[in-house]
């Protein structure tokens, strides 16, 4: 059977480079039909289409990668992929921005052993980077709580009659589920928004 040429594309929210990923294999005259995309978040790297292009590759074949850390997301899994292509598969790699990293220049022992420890060092590093990106966010994370700043999606304001809602549930005027629906939110919500406002009151000296 003849050699087919294949691309693999993957990004997260947090690393839109698709089109530079794209270009990469156009000028490396991968045919559109063999680019297989994964797009995932930072928690899910199941990538569906890793495992159809995988399943799809041959002995003699080529896949094309932009960089090393397209193979996986760590060190041990990025080593782990290589091999599975490179030796269940005997299949042909070849990193686009590491010219070192093709195995089709590297068939002596002597090119296999450049190829093994600059894919070891380049395996590491990303991973590396990634552990000091994640700290540095972590960090900027911790800091902007400090300043008062709030994560996630906006709260929903108070009816400008919280107050008023208040002052007749305590009267028992209104049961708590009138109250959930005048105000929109759930018990535990209430409750909370309640003590925020006593607390307030109390600040006030009211």
């Amino acid at each position: 059977m003849p050699m087919k040429v294949y691309g693999y594309i993957r990004v997260s929210s947090t690393d839109q480079n698709e089109d530079r990923q794209r270009r990469a294999l156009s000028e490396q005259a991968v045919p559109p039909g063999n680019v297989y995309i994964d797009k995932q978040s930072g928690k899910d790297f199941e990538r569906p289409q890793y495992k159809k292009l995988v399943k799809r590759i041959r002995s003699g074949d080529l896949l094309y990668i932009l960089s090393i850390d397209r193979l996986g997301r760590d060190y041990k899994e990025v080593q782990d992929q290589w091999r599975i292509l490179t030796k269940e598969k005997q299949a042909d790699i070849c990193v686009i921005d590491m010219p070192l990293l093709d195995t089709r220049t590297a068939k002596d022992l002597i090119g296999t052993f450049i190829a093994d420890v600059v894919l070891q060092l380049l395996s590491f590093v990303a991973e590396n980077e990634r552990a000091n990106i994640r700290k540095r966010q972590e960090q900027g994370i911790a800091a902007a709580k400090a300043r008062g700043v709030r994560f996630g999606r906006p709260e929903k304001p108070l009816p400008v009659n919280f107050p008023e809602i208040v002052h007749r549930w305590e009267r028992r005027e209104l049961g708590i589920e009138e109250v959930r629906k005048l105000c929109s939110m759930s018990d535990a919500t209430f409750y909370r928004r309640l003590r925020e406002l006593r607390t307030a009151k109390k600040t006030k000296g009211e």
